[in-house]
């Protein structure tokens, strides 16, 4: 079995405000085969910074219900190291979801190149501050553009 590159990605929730309303949204990539979930995991931090971990099979909460439909073909690769370090990442009364996930959509490329002798020379991930950065950018590009 191929796998596509796994990347994991932490979304915080301030004042633990979490509702499980996400769901829908990674639903639609996950349906549409982009990427498969491979481990999702809630971390929620109290106003004392005291951390805790629960997986979203949790049935009893009903902020986890509509991730119900997504949990089908994960796998529990995230470590209590690695949940432990997260929850040390997040902020006093803050909520997060930490999403292990394999970008599906490259399975198809890995397997081709594959087949066509080619191999990954590099590949990276451009930070969220650049991408904000040149959007802001842009806007003042076309703001300006606009107006002369």
């Amino acid at each position: 079995m191929t796998l596509g590159p796994l990347e994991y990605i932490v979304i915080g929730f301030r004042g633990n405000n979490f509702d499980g309303s996400i769901a829908r949204e990674i639903g639609k990539v996950v349906e549409n085969g982009t990427i498969r979930i491979v481990d999702i995991v809630f971390v929620t931090k109290d106003a004392n910074d005291e951390a805790v971990i629960v997986g979203l099979d949790n049935k009893d909460d009903p902020r986890f219900a509509s991730f119900a439909g997504l949990l089908g073909d994960s796998v529990a690769l995230l470590t209590p190291e690695d949940l432990v370090s997260i929850a040390a990442t997040i902020p006093a009364s803050t909520s997060a979801l930490a999403i292990l996930f394999e970008h599906h959509w490259a399975v198809d490329v890995k397997e081709a190149m594959n087949r066509a002798g080619g191999f990954l020379v590099s590949r990276s991930v451009i930070p969220p501050e650049v991408l904000e950065d040149l959007n802001d950018e842009l806007e003042a590009h076309v703001a300006a553009a606009l107006s002369a």
